[in-house]
């Protein structure tokens, strides 16, 4: 929807979305209904139609904050991005329920019908990560009759039913499930968290736009590009973003393995670390009464009365992160250009579309970038964003596009007009002189990483 949102301001196309939800909003029609968006609101969705109305939080975790949209505001924005932008143009038919078939067909789930396509341009593949949730994932471990283990949709519906929780799973999700059950009273001797990696976690303060945060956020950036030109290694650059305030851990006795670009609040955090029982480095292989056995051959007692919480699912495929070009003579790939923001990549990828002919010179603007897993994997995909960046920078008319753009994260600070304060100009001096050293280093950080030991 953020590609064609843009494609209908910068192009005369037409289009046909097939989508098999009942509704827009892809996967937020199946997330969890306490999830909120990582990054705020102002950033997020389509670039025609601003998502929220650019509100501080005033309580609870994100206080202080720009607001971070719920799901059921996420879905609604979808639908009325669909139905007050994207129908009335008369360019946009959207087939809902509907699969689209090898062959070129639109099939209907529900009737089965088929309808005939006639593709005058490109097919634009927005399927190519495999979003999975835990509502619709398979668990990949067996449960036996007499066991409950839901879904986090479940959790509103069934917590107050049982005195234990066990939650499975290392992600953001499993965290916002864990800070769900305490923050409605959950007492934290109640709740086991089955946690097989430790995640490092994106500080939100720094993800804040606009000049009200411009010291966390272009004062963020500035040290992580300070952190990125001295590291000597991936543990040593993560610490020196966790001692910057940059990145935060559950538990600062662990060092995580997984970077998923998970955001958090400190609050968050804080809430988090009241949960003492937790079982890091292992994986569940199955669950029957009472008894829960580990994929490292361990057992872990549980009571009677425990609700299990399935968190397994992975938001990305990380497998499927191939060499494929988003740019082909028949086809479009959306990928993240700059990780791991979907919904400007997919702008800026439409904007490229349509005001550059050759399919060469679009792949130089639109390299795709690998969404990190781990922490060594992280500088890489840092890079890439730094490589694309500068591409655009050395085209005039992309340049400024991508500075007016509502889902760049750092264009209410570019746009605002009032002149930078002499601090404000220091950070900037930081950035900038800080910037080829840490893409010299980068590259230095990633060699080590794959030398064999």
């Amino acid at each position: 929807m953020a590609f064609v949102d843009t494609m209908l301001d910068e192009s005369d196309s037409d289009f046909i979305i097939v989508d098999r939800h009942h509704m827009p909003g892809g996967h937020w029609n199946d997330a969890y209904p306490f999830v909120r968006l990582h990054q705020p609101s102002a950033f997020y969705g389509v670039s025609s139609i601003k998502l929220g109305d650019d509100r501080i939080d005033q309580a609870g975790s994100n206080k202080g904050f720009f607001e971070l949209a719920t799901g059921s505001e996420v879905v609604a924005y979808f639908d009325r991005v669909m139905r007050e932008r994207l129908l009335p143009s008369g360019r946009v038919k959207y087939f809902q329920m509907s699969d689209f078939t090898e062959d070129g067909k639109i099939k209907s789930l529900l009737s089965g019908d088929i309808t005939d396509v006639s593709i005058r341009k490109k097919v634009v593949d927005g399927t190519f990560f495999s979003t999975s949730v835990p509502s619709t994932h398979t668990r990949p471990y067996e449960v036996d009759d007499g066991v409950t283990c839901i879904p986090p949709n479940r959790l509103p519906f069934e917590a107050a039913k049982f005195e234990h929780y066990m939650v499975l799973g290392g992600g953001k999700t499993a965290m916002d499930s864990v800070v769900w059950l305490l923050d409605n009273g959950a007492s934290p001797e109640a709740i086991t968290w089955i946690c097989p990696r430790a995640s490092w976690l994106i500080n939100r303060r720094i993800t804040q736009p606009g000049r009200t945060f411009f010291k966390d956020s272009v004062g963020g950036a500035a040290d992580q590009f300070e952190a990125l030109g001295e590291a000597t290694s991936i543990s040593d650059l993560f610490e020196r973003l966790e001692a910057a305030n940059l990145m935060l851990r559950v538990d600062q006795s662990v060092e995580p393995e997984m970077f998923h670009y998970a955001t958090s609040s400190i609050g968050e955090v804080e809430q988090l670390r009241r949960v003492e029982n937790v079982v890091r480095g292992e994986r569940v292989s199955s669950i029957s009464p009472g008894r829960v056995e580990l994929k490292s051959g361990g057992t872990l007692e549980a009571k009677p009365d425990t609700l299990y919480v399935d968190c397994t699912a992975s938001a990305v495929d990380f497998v499927k992160q191939q060499d494929v070009p988003v740019f082909t003579s028949d086809r479009i790939t959306l990928q993240p250009v700059f990780a791991p923001l979907a919904s400007y990549s997919a702008a800026i990828i439409a904007y490229v579309e349509a005001k550059y002919g050759d399919d060469d010179q679009k792949n130089v603007f639109c390299k795709p970038v690998p969404l990190a897993d781990t922490p060594a994997e992280w500088p890489a995909s840092t890079l890439g964003n730094m490589m694309n960046q500068n591409a655009w920078s050395q085209d005039e008319k992309l340049r400024d596009w991508t500075q007016s753009c509502r889902l760049n994260p750092t264009a209410a600070a570019v746009n605002d007009p009032t002149p930078l304060t002499e601090e404000e100009k220091a950070i900037v001096s930081r950035v900038r002189n800080a910037v080829m050293p840490a893409v010299m280093n980068i590259h230095k950080l990633m060699a080590a990483e794959t030398e064999p030991a």
